[in-house]
């Protein structure tokens, strides 16, 4: 006999207690066919391609990153009976970066409502290699086999040991299978003021970055930088993206230190010539009374 609706419900939000303590990593769906162990091999999720855009600025002095992310997902069926492939609703759980504002949750260019799971329960965190982030949680409800998520938000960028950095959690995983062995996440960095010294990484952990290549183009004083990273079921995957990069600005404005040293040395000496001069001119005038 199946499980009701509400039944479905509250084993799935049983189930995504237990997730939230759980390592996650970038998008997670927590399916409801996921708290049915004979349901939980008739439904994938597949996504082989995602969509990244950044937009890197500075807002009275503050270096912002607005992020703009389009998922198509699929649902791939196992089963021939469709209907109990696919589950009534698919609650979502998505890690943000501290400061992270204007957050916007669409499926099918609906606007869905989210809330704020870390303020509820402090404790869920998610580990990244910069740091332990926040999470959103929302439910998609109607599911379809294909539908199409977006997530908007901004964040500031940080600034560790000089260089300014952000970093994007990858997680494919999850939609990796036999049946969808392949996807494709593609990066497109606008950088509305001048940078230097833009660097790009994989990282799976805290302390090892793997450099990556990345190609650049130029739109008047637009710079544009263009990332793909390609995943593959059953491979060794590169892990979370990082950028870092330095203000063009701040560096131009710095007057380099081998020309504040001798400007430092010359002051010294003159100094040093005013107060003997000084001395003197104190003690020719004691002599002459």
């Amino acid at each position: 006999m199946g499980l009701t609706v509400n039944e479905k419900r509250f084993l799935a939000a049983a189930f995504i207690l237990l997730l939230f303590f759980s390592v996650l990593a970038g998008i997670q769906f927590v399916n409801l066919t996921n708290a049915n162990p004979e349901a939980s091999t008739l439904e994938i999720i597949a996504m082989p391609k995602e969509y990244i855009n950044y937009t890197i600025t500075r807002v009275k002095g503050t270096w912002w990153a607005e992020i703009s992310g389009t998922y198509p997902m699929q649902i791939l069926n196992r089963s021939d009976d469709a209907s109990y492939c696919i589950p009534p609703e698919l609650p979502l759980v998505y890690p943000t970066p501290p400061g992270t504002t204007n957050i916007h949750v669409k499926m099918n260019e609906t606007e869905l409502n989210w809330s704020n799971y870390t303020e509820i329960y402090p404790t869920a965190l998610h580990h990244t290699a910069i740091g332990d982030w926040p999470m959103i949680y929302c439910v998609i409800n109607p599911v379809s086999y294909y539908f199409v998520l977006k997530i908007h938000y901004e964040h500031p960028v940080q600034l560790v040991n000089g260089s300014y950095l952000f970093l994007y959690d990858l997680n494919i995983s999850p939609y990796l299978s036999p049946w969808s062995p392949n996807s494709t996440a593609y990066f497109t960095i606008t950088l509305e003021t001048n940078t230097s010294n833009l660097k790009a990484y994989t990282t799976e952990t805290d302390s090892i970055w793997n450099p990556i290549n990345y190609t650049t183009s130029q739109e008047g004083t637009t710079e544009i930088i263009t990332i793909q990273i390609h995943s593959e079921y059953s491979k060794q995957l590169l892990g979370d993206l990082a950028i870092t990069f330095s203000d063009s600005e701040t560096e131009t404005t710095a007057v380099p230190s081998w020309i504040i040293m001798p400007i430092l040395l010359i002051a010294a000496l003159l100094a040093i010539i005013f107060y003997r001069k000084m001395k003197r001119q104190k003690t020719n005038h004691h002599l002459q009374n």
